[in-house]
């Protein structure tokens, strides 16, 4: 298979990857959504091959890093509950990182959507919030003490500087940056010694999305990338990180967010979300497992 991009992890020749799953986009399905967090699923996606060292999955010819940037700033926002509370859940996830980090004095978030998280980080006792996104709906939805924090742009090394922040925390958006490894390796040169990375990306071997298949949620034309524990556990090691750990974590979420995720007809899924609101019951918050990965690696102390 021959093809413009080799793996984006570790480099293995695209001529070896497999192919994953072909490209399916209907252009006449795209909205100002498609490219939102938390929307209703599309299931469609740019061609995807399996990496056979590391085990990524991958879009080998995705689009332009300008063609990426303009579609987050112009996309559309609707999610800033379900963005609450899956800060929540990582909040719960994160907690015994913070307890091992040597310092809280500051602490980057790419991709933080309204700042939600940051709000919890100040609340942990870090004195410097710095948030990159950017989607400008996302930053219009955040309250405005919290914007401050915010920088509307795709995040770029060069705007920080070298051992300036113990906590850098990326997540569910390193699936849909052009490349993992460069987020990755800045964060290592960024982060002070003894710092740590936080990653939240899907798994797409978890039993969820494998059960699901092209019908699972992951399946996006927003993925330029999914991962699995073997592929984001590679993706810190050969940056240089260590201690780091892959674990999985539940997310918590209202019924009727659930209901929107499912792979059924979006009249039907209205209809049951009606009814859900007519009993009462719509806002009720479930927790599930649904192939959500926590990653954590540690700079090295020197």
């Amino acid at each position: 298979m021959t093809n413009s991009r080799s793996c984006p992890v570790c480099n293995t020749a695209a001529s070896a990857a497999k192919l994953f799953l072909k490209q399916n986009i209907d252009p006449t399905r795209m909205s100002a959504f498609s490219f939102a967090s938390r929307k209703l699923p599309e299931f469609m996606c740019h061609q995807l091959v399996q990496c056979p060292t590391c085990d990524l999955v991958y879009a080998n010819e995705p689009p332009d890093q300008s063609v990426l940037a303009e579609a987050y700033h112009v996309s559309d926002f609707d999610s800033a509950q379900e963005a609450d509370d899956a800060a929540a859940a990582y909040d719960k996830a994160v907690r015994p990182v913070l307890a091992k980090l040597p310092g809280k004095e500051a602490a980057l978030e790419i991709g933080t959507g309204t700042g939600v998280f940051l709000e919890t980080l100040k609340s942990q006792g870090f004195k410097t919030l710095v948030g990159v996104e950017p989607s400008s709906a996302a930053i219009a939805a955040a309250p405005a003490h919290r914007r401050p924090w915010i920088r509307e742009a795709i995040f770029q090394e060069s705007d920080f500087a070298p051992d300036s922040f113990d906590l850098i925390c990326c997540f569910m958006t390193l699936e849909h940056v052009r490349d993992p490894h460069e987020i990755a390796a800045a964060a290592s040169r960024l982060l002070k010694p003894g710092g740590a990375i936080a990653l939240v990306t899907h798994d797409y071997r978890s039993g969820v999305n494998r059960l699901l298949g092209k019908r699972s949620p992951i399946i996006d034309i927003e993925h330029m990338q999914l991962f699995s524990p073997k592929s984001i556990g590679q993706l810190l090691v050969r940056n240089g990180f260590e201690s780091v750990e892959v674990s999985s974590f539940r997310n918590r979420y209202a019924l009727r967010y659930w209901m929107r995720l499912l792979p059924l007809a979006v009249d039907f899924k209205k209809a049951v979300i009606k009814g859900l609101d007519a009993f009462a019951m719509a806002d009720l918050k479930l927790s599930f497992n649904v192939g959500n990965m926590l990653s954590i690696g540690y700079r090295p102390r020197r």
